[in-house]
């Protein structure tokens, strides 16, 4: 088996269990894949063959169930907010010591996901929502500028609003598709984008896209209860992969 086949036989599987693990949860490809590609390449090579498939498969989840237009209303605010503060904030990714701020990060996941499978489930009315959207959207984008991680503080929030499963996935695929442009827009702004492995990238698209259609065929058959306990567990895990990868 030559070398070049054993490369493009890890990429697969890579992707293809990056995009199971999105179908089923609406969100976590960027991290799955960073964690297993690390062993293989540079982080710069393998964030920017991240980019396509993370661009694509969240485009997908935000297109492919009958919410888009309703969650699109609902959240523009914060849409408006991630792209404001990813664009101000992009600017200290280059700088920034990502040891400190992934630890936290990956601190808040575990803390969230702990209380969450715990306690009742947080409520926020809709009187509080209009004036927390825009505020998490700039906060979410500050810490995407900052870290290249999309999901704090969007994703608890999107869970405190009780959506519904399909409509929390498409939610959080709007979210990650507008954190996507808004960050790779501010890296190539600052000149940190790395372009080296966007033909790898594209061909990456494919694994992914049939491991999320796989994972979107598992999540139609279970039920709301079971999908609100992988959806903690897996924020639970993604907490303590940001907290192990890096400070070990």
């Amino acid at each position: 088996m030559s070398d070049a086949f054993t490369y493009w036989l890890l990429i697969t599987g890579v992707f293809l269990v990056a995009g199971l693990v999105k179908g089923v949860t609406g969100m976590g490809l960027p991290t799955v894949a960073m964690g297993l590609l690390g062993s293989i390449m540079s982080p710069a090579t393998a964030a920017a063959m991240l980019l396509i498939p993370s661009f694509i498969t969240n485009f997908w989840q935000l297109i492919a169930g009958p919410a888009a237009m309703k969650v699109l209303r609902r959240f523009w605010s914060t849409m408006v907010g991630i792209m404001v503060g990813t664009t101000i904030s992009t600017r200290l990714l280059v700088s920034a010591d990502p040891t400190i701020t992934r630890v936290a990060l990956g601190a808040a996941l575990v803390a969230y996901a702990l209380y969450a499978l715990k306690s009742p489930k947080i409520s926020i009315s809709p009187a509080a929502e209009r004036w927390l959207s825009p505020v998490i959207g700039l906060v979410t984008g500050a810490i995407t500028g900052v870290t290249g991680v999309f999901a704090i503080p969007a994703v608890p929030y999107y869970q405190a609003l009780n959506l519904e499963k399909n409509d929390l996935v498409q939610a959080l695929g709007l979210s990650f598709t507008v954190s996507t442009v808004a960050l790779a827009a501010g890296l190539l702004f600052h000149g940190a984008f790395v372009a080296g492995g966007i033909g790898i990238s594209t061909v990456a698209v494919l694994p992914a896209l049939i491991g999320m259609w796989l994972g979107q065929v598992i999540r139609a058959r279970i039920s709301a209860q079971v999908f609100r306990l992988i959806f903690l567990l897996f924020l639970l895990t993604l907490g303590l992969e940001m907290i192990v990868r890096s400070l070990f």
